[in-house]
């Protein structure tokens, strides 16, 4: 049994090249593809995600989703909007106190309906735990939960259906973002040790994903998989950090090439990429795919914070 499809009307999303004289100069060609057009506020990974775990809810009856994030979650939005599309209740457990007004993201989370509640940061760490998950049965009743952002199987059944749209054999490395590591597992499942893979983690310290990555793809189809890397230089300084030579990288980008980014993941891959390719890791002839997920509702809580700087 599937949900019904999105209203948007592209269902396929586009793969752009990359015309630019820092590529060119070293013989790189970089593809963009673009799943933050998959939907204008379920996008990118967050829709992959969500997916499989929308199908199941609904094939249990459930009618309340509840998941958890950050003030400024790209996921809480996603979830939001996706439960005032598909029909279900949506709880958002928020880490930390109300800040009012709510910024740009819990606004618009609330006019999707999603009911906001916040959890202590110290109760936060251990949300997982069950007596913190008994509590909130308790107060919610029934619900069918989702992970901090989205990060589960069927999260990465959902995130290796990216590989299905591509003719892979056309390009030499594949390249996303990672947070969670849910996204990286899905395109390592879904291309079967047919590819090398690069993951960005926007974390300081990522390379603790490895572990996060093995585990997911091990509960998706019981396999671990060595056909990916962690690039784990690009986090300017951890989640949410950014610097200005990062956001100075986005506006030329964007100018250059008419794509949008966001400083806390895409912005953080692509720098990433832009200055491999400077360092000569790629051999000349190298052909790379970027997978943008999305998380452009983020640029505008940026803003609000930081003023207009992207």
């Amino acid at each position: 049994m599937d949900i019904l499809p999105f209203s948007s009307p592209i269902t396929t999303p586009p793969i752009q090249l990359v015309e630019d004289p820092v590529l060119s100069k070293h013989k790189v060609q970089l593809w963009i593809k673009r799943e933050d057009l998959l939907h204008p506020h379920i996008s990118g990974n967050k829709w992959r995600k969500l997916k499989y775990n929308l199908q199941a809810a609904r094939q249990q009856g459930q009618k309340v989703l509840l998941t958890f994030g950050g003030a400024f979650s790209n996921h809480i939005a996603a979830v939001a909007a996706a439960g005032k599309t598909f029909g279900f209740r949506t709880i958002g457990i928020i880490r930390g106190e109300e800040h009012l007004p709510l910024n740009a993201t819990l606004a618009f989370a609330q006019e999707q309906g999603m009911e906001l509640r916040y959890m202590s940061r110290s109760t936060y760490k251990e949300k997982e735990q069950p007596e913190v998950m008994l509590q909130l049965r308790e107060q919610f009743g029934k619900f069918y939960l989702i992970p901090e952002g989205g990060s589960n199987a069927l999260a990465v059944q959902g995130c290796a259906e990216i590989i299905h749209d591509l003719e892979t054999s056309a390009y030499d490395y594949i390249c996303t973002a990672c947070g969670t590591g849910a996204t990286l597992a899905g395109l390592v499942a879904g291309m079967n040790r047919k590819k090398q893979l690069l993951g960005f983690p926007v974390l300081k310290g990522g390379s603790f994903l490895k572990a996060e990555v093995d585990r997911l793809t091990k509960e998706y189809n019981g396999q671990l998989y060595h056909n990916y890397q962690l690039m784990t230089d690009y986090h300017f300084g951890g989640y949410a950090k950014w610097k200005p030579e990062l956001l100075n990288f986005m506006n030329i980008f964007r100018e250059v090439t008419g794509i949008p980014l966001d400083p806390i993941y895409t912005g953080k891959m692509l720098f990433g990429l832009y200055n491999l390719v400077q360092k000569g890791f790629f051999k000349p002839g190298t052909s790379l795919l970027a997978i943008h997920t999305g998380g452009l509702q983020g640029v505008k809580g940026f803003r609000e914070r930081f003023g207009d700087l992207i």
